[in-house]
């Protein structure tokens, strides 16, 4: 109760503006008026009846409501400037509120009743000591709204009229000034209650008309309880002659509530209360009856109608539509896959057609360099002065010679059978020698085997690949068959190729930073262009380093020695759309189809300028060589939901490199996890496009020995990245016999060398090298440069020391602060890399022109929608506890007059914030070694930003939807519901970007837990009087919350205007600022979209 009436007096205090201007606005027109009264005056008043003509009251009425109101455009100017916080539109709320045209009975009945109005109204000194004392009141005095002792109302003058709800008239033959604010009249003349229509405040002995939607009767004195209802002010002690008046008070509805017009009913004018009829409802205030909707139960006296049925069908429809874009967009996926399906059958008759086609142009060819020999010869002739008969000898013989190897028919061949062509290209994959299919056999496409059968093989679709473009390019050129065209046709034998590069790297080294821990050391080498090198070596050795700095990779390390590509000392990214790394985990999209993901990475990383068709021979391709045809349809898989094998799994991952058509591919482990038969599968299709001239780079753990031998060279490193073998795998086992170590019988080799570089087997050699000489002794071997240290190690080391023990390296004692130190300096020189790495464009060196931000945007849209849709089940669950958040929070917090609904509003913010956090999370925190992966790839991260972004507009379309259809319906504002749904959408836009940023920043945890306290902590400081404005305004749920208020108050008007103004100036909102709220959470939501964006490219970067 001490906390309600504190808010009562504030919201007094806060409307003393409001009444003020309205006040002697009223007094100043109503003096003008008064000497057309004393005119219309018959008698002292003094009586009941009143007097004069009663004919004429109506007419002296209108004429005073006239005169009333013919300023009203001036009092709206000064009205507006002065409550521009509350008011909107100055002019509709005075009218709203003192437009009484439309029915001036209260006005009728005073004049007839009392025919002193004019001179019981107060002027405007009386109103500013009425409001000043007001707004002066505090504690109990303002509790029982007490004015101050004034010239008519004090301690030696208390007449009647100063009681609640009676009014005097000025003395006798005083002349009252309306528009004076200074001087009070003296006013203790024939008292009398106050007129229905009007009020009169205690303390002062004037009346004051009440504002539309007011019911202002007369008081009834309540035996039982003493008090004068329903105004609830006591009688005066002592005197037995005073009755109950009229009205005391019009302030906010929590002072006063007993003057508005109650709930279930509704008040024409100020003097008349009717009863809501059955299918209408009225609210607290209203000033007319409203229809409910169809099929809404209203009975009479309904103060709100019960809409609960149509938010069930709003939900009902929604899910109804959802369900049909589900199942339209599973549609449309489904046309879409035989779409490709044809696209490879496409493909398959351009590979067909290829091959009658070169065998078109090796007959032409034929005959071409027939024709030219038969040329030669006649200018061979013709300039040794040969006779003209001869010559005329060779011409005809020449002519003869061409036109009958022009005439004759092609030879016979046997009935052409592609599948032995097939057969003798996987023989022999080399050769050049065409199909040797017979032009216009009418058995080729019966022997043919189908479609889908044909792009099966990989050596066709290798071999198709290289002449398609020629064969377009043929037909393009040469579609007039010339003898010119001809001899240039018969001439081009050039086919497409892969760029090839060459690795050489000279004392490659990578210490860190800050540590000076030393990573590799010494690596010198090369990797050949059309070889497989396989690197091995114990735990620790650095292998995974050692291909990192291979592919560009390394951050927060120092990197010293030579590195030179095709020799010349180039950086590596320069040529990174050309070159394929893959990591050892299996980073692929679980959501995906096996098909979907080599597809999407061909798209976005094979030339712009290679058709579709060509791209899906690419495709087609690798999934063949990798054995994926039996899996391409299925789901790759997530931890939640079963898919491929392991083994296929890891086969995807690394075709998703090989679609590229890599000239440098590199791959960390990816036998890890195959059985003999997967990783034998792998290794051929890798040697198949070691063929085209790609250099292949790998890490190998304990391979087989059939594995082992399908390797070129072997790069062998021992703990500490120091080389102990690099050369021909044919020669490994020379080299290390040199040295006295001797492969036994039925062992493997590789395996053999890691164990002694491991320090589980002792080398039993008579020059007794130990583990940790072996690099050194390979150094020698070769003439390299041996550093000082590794130098000194050997000449003093213990020999009894394990070979397990790390290379020996002078080891200083570091104080805490000095490791801290280091570590510090190792992750600043990481965040330095990254930050080079992403905005310091290095120049591309790769000749490839791969498809533009826009163009992958597309394609990223297109995957994203994909995966969107597979995730149908979570995203139903988030409406459907949206939908359970609007039922729990518009039943619970219901909607209060008194307060706009601010209480069901603060839940809303809270709700739909951490809701709309929590779902945009999945947006990003689940993919990040996926983007990584694509990112340095050379993929765009704009591109892959923006389309999950527009993919999350549907929720942010949608989720407001499903939210006010439950909250809207069972709260039942006064609000629009599109207006509700315009500030919804602003506020998940934002809150959606701020998930963004916590999915990116932190782990996902962290994250979940940031965004389930923020909209709470945010709210207690935005709505907590004792915050500072600048900490209040940066709270972006202080103006999704004020949005809301103030689109709500906009709907009070008439009795509720001091309402209105003194809980928007307590909560200094502004109702013009609607469009500033909407605009500010839209521009909280750009903002917090760049630096998740930023952060994105920056911070998120994960080896």
């Amino acid at each position: 109760m001490e906390m309600r009436s504190i808010c009562r007096a504030r919201h007094r205090r806060w409307a003393i503006a409001a009444l003020l201007v309205v006040a002697l606005l009223a007094v100043a027109q109503l003096g003008q008026c008064q000497t057309d009264y004393d005119d219309y005056e018959g008698n002292d008043g003094e009586d009941d009846d009143g007097g004069g003509n009663t004919e004429d009251v109506p007419l002296f009425a209108s004429i005073v409501y006239d005169r009333l109101m013919s300023l009203t455009g001036a009092f709206a100017k000064e009205f507006g400037n002065q409550l521009k916080y509350c008011i909107k539109d100055s002019d509709n709320d005075w009218n709203l509120a003192f437009n009484f045209s439309a029915d001036l009975r209260f006005l009728v009945n005073c004049i007839r009743h009392r025919g002193d109005l004019t001179q019981r109204l107060c002027n405007a000194a009386e109103m500013k000591f009425y409001f000043n004392s007001f707004y002066d009141n505090s504690g109990e005095s303002a509790k029982v709204n007490i004015l101050k002792p004034n010239k008519n109302c004090n301690l030696t003058s208390w007449v009647s009229g100063c009681e609640p709800g009676w009014a005097c008239n000025v003395n006798p033959n005083q002349k009252v000034k309306y528009n004076d604010s200074r001087q009070m009249p003296a006013r203790t003349q024939k008292c009398h209650p106050c007129c229905p229509g009007f009020f009169c405040p205690r303390g002062i002995t004037c009346m004051i008309p009440c504002p539309l939607g007011a019911y202002c009767p007369l008081a009834k004195l309540n035996k039982t309880t003493g008090v004068c209802d329903p105004y609830n002010y006591q009688l005066p002690p002592g005197q037995p002659n005073h009755t109950c008046g009229g009205a005391d008070m019009w302030a906010d509805v929590l002072s006063t509530r007993q003057v508005f017009c109650p709930a279930g009913y509704y008040c024409p004018s100020t003097i008349q209360k009717i009863s809501c009829s059955s299918g209408h409802y009225c609210r607290k205030g209203s000033t007319s009856e409203i229809r409910c909707f169809k099929k809404s139960s209203c009975k009479p006296n309904s103060s709100n109608q019960d809409i609960t049925i149509f938010g069930a069908l709003v939900m009902v429809a929604l899910c109804l539509l959802l369900l049909i874009i589900y199942n339209f967009s599973g549609q449309i996926l489904s046309n879409r896959e035989r779409r490709q399906a044809k696209s490879r059958e496409a493909a398959a008759r351009s590979a067909r057609e290829t091959a009658q086609a070169r065998e078109r142009w090796k007959a032409a060819k034929d005959v071409a360099k027939k024709h030219a020999s038969g040329l030669q010869a006649q200018l061979s002739r013709t300039f040794s002065r040969k006779t003209s008969k001869g010559l005329g000898q060779s011409h005809g013989s020449s002519n003869a010679s061409s036109s009958k190897n022009s005439d004759l028919p092609p030879k016979k061949k046997e009935s052409s059978n592609l599948k032995k062509v097939i057969q003798s290209l996987e023989d022999n994959p080399e050769s050049e020698e065409g199909f040797n299919l017979q032009i216009g056999d009418k058995n080729i496409k019966k022997n043919m085997q189908k479609g889908k059968q044909i792009h099966t093989h990989s050596q066709m679709f290798k071999y198709v690949y290289g002449q398609i473009e020629k064969e377009k390019a043929l037909e393009q050129q040469n579609k007039n068959l010339t003898f010119s065209g001809v001899i240039s046709m018969a001439t081009d034998t050039e086919i497409r190729t892969r760029p090839t590069i060459e690795v050489a790297f000279k004392d490659l080294t990578l210490t860190l930073i800050g540590s000076k821990k030393k990573l590799l050391r010494s690596v010198t080498g090369k990797l050949m262009p059309g070889r497989v090198a396989a690197v091995m070596g114990p735990s620790g050795a650095g292998k995974t380093t050692f291909l990192s700095a291979l592919a560009g990779k390394t951050t927060g390390c120092e990197i010293t020695g030579l590195v030179l590509i095709n020799g010349k000392a180039e950086p590596i990214r320069c040529y990174k759309k050309i070159i394929g790394f893959v990591p050892q985990d299996d980073i692929v999209h679980g959501n995906l189809t096996v098909e979907e993901n080599l597809w999407f990475s061909a798209r976005c990383r094979l030339s712009a300028d290679l058709s579709k068709a060509d791209k899906v021979l690419v495709v087609e391709r690798i999934i063949e060589s990798l054995g994926l045809q039996a899996v391409r349809e299925s789901l790759v898989g997530t931890v939640e939901q079963r898919g491929i094998s392991g083994g296929q799994r890891k086969r995807v991952n690394v075709g998703l490199e090989m679609v590229m058509e890599p000239s440098l591919l590199i791959l960390d482990e990816p036998t890890s996890g195959l059985d003999s038969a997967s990783s034998s599968m792998l290794l051929k299709a890798l040697r198949r496009e070691a063929l085209e001239g790609v250099n292949i780079c790998m890490v190998v753990h304990q391979p087989s020995y059939t594995l082992y031998r399908m390797f070129d060279d072997l790069i062998l490193l021992a703990k500490g990245g120091i080389t102990v073998y690099h050369g021909s795998i044919k020669k490994v086992e020379e080299y290390f016999s040199g040295l006295g170590i001797n492969v036994p019988e039925r062992v493997n080799p590789p395996d053999y060398f890691i164990d002694i570089l491991e320090g589980i087997i002792k080398p039993n050699t008579p020059s007794g090298i130990t583990c940790k000489q072996l690099p050194l002794r390979w150094m020698v071997h070769n003439g390299y440069d041996v550093p000082r240290d590794m130098l000194r190690d050997d000449s003093t080391g213990d020999t009894s020391n394990k070979c397990a023990e790390k290379s020996n390296v002078e080891i200083e004692r570091r104080s805490i602060a000095g490791d801290i130190w280091d570590n510090v300096k190792d992750i600043v020189g990481r965040r330095k890399d990254d930050f080079e790495y992403n905005f310091l464009h290095s120049t591309d060196l790769s000749n490839r022109r791969t498809p533009g931000i826009l163009q992958q945007y597309k394609y990223f849209l297109g995957r994203v929608g994909k995966q969107r849709l597979r995730e149908a089940r979570i995203l139903g669950v988030d409406f459907l506890i949206l939908c359970l958040a609007g039922v729990c929070l518009g039943t619970l917090a219901k909607m209060s007059d008194e307060t706009f609904g601010s209480l069901g509003y603060t839940y809303t913010v809270i709700a739909v914030s951490l809701l709309c956090k929590i779902g945009a999370l999945r947006s990003f925190s689940l993919e990040k070694l996926q983007y990584m992966r694509e990112r340095t790839s050379g993929m765009s991260s704009l591109a892959y930003f923006l389309a999950r972004d527009t993919i999350d507009h549907f929720n942010t379309a949608v989720k407001p939807i499903v939210y006010l259809s439950m909250f809207y319906f069972f709260n039942n504002p006064r609000s629009s519901i599109a207006d509700n749904y315009i500030i919804l959408v602003a506020l998940v836009y934002c809150v959606t970007g701020i998930g963004y940023f916590f999915s990116i920043f932190f782990q996902p945890g962290t994250a979940q837990l940031w965004s389930a306290l923020m909209p709470v902590i945010l709210t207690l400081i935005a709505t907590q009087e004792t915050t500072s404005k600048f900490l209040a305004n940066i709270c972006y749920t202080k103006w999704a919350l004020e949005a809301f208020v103030i689109v709500n108050a906009e709907r009070y008007s008439g009795v509720w205007l001091v309402t209105r103004c003194g809980s928007l100036m307590q909560s200094d909102y502004n109702i013009n600022n609607w469009g500033l709220c909407i605009v500010v959470l839209i521009l909280y939501g750009i903002l917090s979209r760049c630096i998740a964006f930023f952060c994105m490219v920056t911070v998120s970067r994960r080896k």
